[in-house]
C-alpha cells in the first residue's frame, strides 16, 4: 500500500491522485479516490510514461473546485510548472508527490533534471548536462543539416500524435489545424507543420519527449525542440519549465497579463 498517497486521500487534504495501477502486467494512470483505496499498490521505478499531466488537467477542467494530487518525474514537474504560468491550472488545487527517474532512463532522455524539487520516491540520479543528439546536428554543415530535417519531416503522416500528448499544448483550439497558418506552395505541408509547431513551441517544451516517443513515423522531434529551447535560453534567458518566478512572456520585453481562466 502507498501509505503517502493513501493518507492525503484519508486526510482529505485531495479528493483525488493520479498514479498508477498495474493492469495486466503494464503501469496504466489511474486516479485513486477515497472509494478505490484497497487498489493502491507499492511504489516501484518504471520506464512506461504517459501524458499524466494531459489527464490532471482535462479532471480539473472538468471539476474546478476540486484538488488533486499527482505522482510526476522531473519533466513532468516541469510541464506542471509551465501549466501554472499559463494559468491552466492553480498551484493551490494540486499536491506534488516527487519520483526520481532511474540512471538508464536519465541517459535515454538526456534529461538535465531527471528528478523533481522534492523527491517522495527513488534517489536522485545523475543529470545528462550535454545533449549527443544535438551535437551530432550542430556538427553538421547547414545544407546537410537542413537536409536531415527535410528527409525526417516528410515521413510525417499528420496523425497529431505529438501535439495530442504534449503536456503543454492546453488550446482547445488548435492553430495547426487550419490550412491558411500551414501553406503548402513553399514547403511541403508536413514540413511545415512541423516548422510552425516549433516556433510554437519554443519557450514552452519541457522536454519530456513524449512527442518522439509517440511519433509512428519516428521522427526525432525531441532533437528539434531542444535546439528551440536552446535558442530562446540563449537569446532571451528564458528556461521553460524552471520554477523561478519568470513569466513566459518575460523575453518578449514586458509583462503581460495571462488570461484568468483556461484557453
Amino acid at each position: 500500500m502507498n501509505i503517502k498517497i493513501k493518507q492525503l486521500l484519508e486526510d482529505g487534504r485531495v479528493d483525488g491522485f493520479w498514479a498508477y495501477k498495474t493492469t495486466h502486467g503494464f503501469p496504466f494512470p489511474w486516479l485513486f479516490t477515497r472509494e478505490n483505496l484497497d487498489e493502491l499498490e507499492p511504489w516501484q521505478c518504471t520506464k512506461a510514461r504517459y501524458p499524466i499531466l494531459k489527464l490532471l488537467l482535462a479532471e480539473a477542467r472538468n471539476h474546478p473546485d476540486k484538488t488533486y494530487g499527482v505522482l510526476l518525474r522531473g519533466c513532468e514537474e516541469r510541464g506542471l510548472h509551465e501549466l501554472f504560468k499559463w494559468n491552466q491550472l492553480q498551484p493551490e488545487k494540486v499536491v506534488v508527490l516527487g519520483q526520481a527517474c532511474s540512471q538508464g532512463l536519465a541517459i535515454e532522455c538526456e534529461c538535465s533534471k531527471p528528478f523533481p524539487e522534492e523527491i517522495h520516491y527513488g534517489t536522485p540520479v545523475d543529470p545528462v548536462v550535454e545533449s549527443r543528439k544535438v551535437k551530432e546536428l550542430e556538427s553538421m554543415e547547414p545544407e546537410a543539416r537542413q537536409q536531415w530535417w527535410l528527409s525526417h519531416f516528410n515521413r510525417c503522416i499528420r496523425c497529431h500524435g505529438c501535439r495530442d500528448i504534449c503536456p503543454v499544448c492546453f488550446c482547445t483550439e488548435c492553430s495547426l489545424e487550419h490550412n491558411a497558418l500551414i501553406p503548402g506552395e513553399k514547403l511541403p505541408p508536413d514540413t511545415s507543420f512541423h516548422l510552425v509547431r516549433a516556433i510554437h513551441m519554443g519557450g514552452r517544451c519541457i522536454d519530456c519527449g513524449l512527442c518522439e516517443e509517440v511519433c509512428p513515423a519516428g521522427i526525432p522531434l525531441r532533437s528539434l525542440y531542444k535546439e528551440v529551447n536552446l535558442l530562446v535560453e540563449d537569446i532571451f534567458g528564458y528556461k521553460p519549465g524552471a520554477a523561478d518566478g519568470k513569466s513566459p512572456f518575460s523575453f518578449l520585453g514586458e509583462e503581460m497579463l495571462l488570461p484568468s481562466g483556461p484557453r
